[in-house]
């Protein structure tokens, strides 16, 4: 599964959740599942360096 596919899924679930703490809960995974893709898109664009500053 992509990062992609795995954001759709998130949105379609937090569309259909019932009750504010899975809401809340899914919420929070589509938005580090936003984050992940952002970091892995600045990394192809070669705007971040992926290594460690040390």
């Amino acid at each position: 599964m992509t990062i992609e596919q795995h954001i759709e899924e998130l949105r379609m679930e937090l569309k259909d959740a019932c009750d504010a703490a899975e809401r809340r809960q899914i919420e929070a995974e589509l938005e580090l599942a936003k984050a992940d893709l952002a970091v892995t898109l600045a990394e192809q664009d070669g705007a971040i360096d992926a290594e460690p500053p040390f």
